[in-house]
């Protein structure tokens, strides 16, 4: 169906209902974020516990860490195509059901294969969950809260990884390891409620030529726009769009935005963020730190700092904009890994060296979350048009996955082999290359429609100069509305 066929606009929402929606929808978001921290955070705790149980061996420890890794790139993997086939919302559906059933499985395996097993397919709904929750919440939210409603979900994210630690130090004294993993079922189980009262995005019903139905969810989503007109945007973006394979990134004009989403993902993890979340006990006891009560309490305070800094990111993202928020966090991380990096070369640390060494760790995990934690998600739901945009998530957040793969794997050995100082170091060097790289290639999408973002990677990187009417004189242009050209 046409968008000319179609009946009149429907009536906007009194303000009471757009919040109301706007609030529903957070929520779902935010809870599925919670659940995706907490899971991530909670082996931290309880490998210690469970190692003992079961008797594992170093080897064994690595990979009940990272089979969570492994399963969370094959959903990654399958999360584009799933969201796209059956929708951001039965996606999102199929997330917590499978969080729910899967977490607790985990709780009461006996053995460690069954462990495995269980937290391998945990990993898949991970995996699918990082895709989808992004997708779902930037495209039902208006241009103008875009960012700090997609970054919230970082937020949400930070916020489960913060209770995790806070869970594992409570339970600790009892080594109750069980409880440690399983408690997020719950939450899990209730999201399903909020989610079956939504509706889907409007540009996946675009994407499946049900515009009716777009331009009734978009009248509710954003009553700041013209429903009909901002549908028939979306449906004549998406008839100019060929295909939304992988294969579709690699042509022209979207080979520099996988470039830049691919790279971006990829350095987000391999500059060591998850080594602090999985490793943070023996950094810990590296620094001089002792006793489950630091080693455990410790990571709650430096994540309480990240949550903050993620707020802060909220707050200004809308703001001052994208590129200000993730290079002033990148910088921020080399400077603190520069830091931790003398303070390992000094030997025995003991005193004002140990907490130099905590305030460090704690401000390099407040910068990642302010930039790149708070970022990936925004430039992973803007980056490419509709028919393009869970493909091109799917494959952010799959670099991004393969990353995580190699610090949760190696970063132990790598520690014991060449010392903390020269892993830091390592990082280090990585993290100014990444500093570099988000420099020359992220735009500032800051207050841009979706479909309008395209335009600048049409344009090679550059935002094209705005149009100004045949009979506009000089000084017309300027009182147009048209946002002013930016470059990046």
């Amino acid at each position: 169906m046409s968008i000319a066929t179609l009946s009149a606009t429907p009536p906007p929402p009194s303000p009471k209902t757009a919040r109301r929606t706007g609030r529903l929808f957070a929520l779902t978001g935010a809870v599925v974020g919670v659940i995706y921290g907490y899971d991530t955070g909670s082996i931290s705790g309880a490998l210690v516990f469970l190692s003992k149980d079961f008797h594992l061996t170093e080897t064994e420890k690595g990979l009940v860490n990272s089979i969570l890794v492994f399963g969370s790139i094959v959903g990654a993997l399958m999360g584009g195509k799933l969201a796209d086939a059956l929708g951001r919302k039965a996606a999102m559906l199929i997330v917590a059901a499978s969080y729910a059933v899967f977490v607790a499985l985990s709780a009461v395996a006996p053995n460690v294969v069954v462990l495995d097993t269980v937290r391998f397919l945990l990993g898949i709904a991970i995996g699918i969950s990082i895709v989808a929750a992004p997708l779902y919440v930037a495209e039902s939210t208006p241009a103008r809260i875009r960012g700090a409603s997609v970054a919230a979900y970082q937020v949400a994210t930070v916020a489960g990884i913060v209770l995790t630690y806070f869970v594992n130090w409570g339970l600790s004294g009892g080594g109750h390891w069980r409880w440690m993993l399983g408690l997020s079922a719950i939450p899990a189980a209730l999201v399903l409620i909020p989610l079956l009262r939504l509706p889907d995005t409007p540009r996946w019903y675009v994407l499946k030529g049900r515009t009716e139905r777009a331009v009734e969810v978009m009248a509710t989503t954003d009553p700041d726009v013209d429903p009909r007109a901002e549908v028939a945007a979306v449906e004549a973006a998406l008839a100019e769009e060929s295909g939304g394979s992988a294969r579709s990134l690699l042509r022209k004009p979207y080979a520099r935005a996988a470039v830049f989403v691919v790279g971006l993902g990829f350095f987000c993890q391999i500059t060591g963020i998850n080594a602090v979340t999985y490793y943070s006990p023996q950094i810990f006891e590296e620094m001089g730190f002792t006793g489950n009560g630091q080693n455990f309490l410790l990571p709650s305070f430096v994540q309480l700092a990240s949550l903050a800094a993620t707020v802060l990111a909220i707050l200004i993202i809308d703001r001052l904009g994208r590129r200000v928020v993730l290079l002033c966090g990148i910088g921020t991380m080399v400077v603190m890994l520069a830091v931790l990096t003398a303070v390992f070369g000094m030997g025995e640390l003991q005193g004002a060296t140990t907490w130099v060494g905590f305030a460090a760790i704690l401000l390099f995990t407040a910068a990642f979350n302010f930039g790149f934690g708070s970022l990936i998600w925004v430039y992973a739901s803007e980056s490419f048009p509709a028919q393009l945009r869970s493909t091109g998530a799917s494959v952010m957040l799959t670099a991004d996955l393969v990353a995580n793969l190699l610090i949760a794997q190696f970063f132990p050995a790598l520690m014991a082999w060449a010392g903390a100082a020269l892993t830091f170091a390592g990082l280090g060097v990585l993290a100014l290359a990444a500093l570099v790289f988000a420099s020359v290639t992220a735009p500032e999408t800051k207050g841009r429609q979706l479909e309008e973002i395209q335009d600048y990677w049409r344009n090679g990187g550059r935002w094209p100069a705005p149009v100004a009417p045949a009979s506009a004189g000089p000084g017309q242009l300027a009182n147009s509305g048209v946002p002013p050209t930016t470059t990046s």
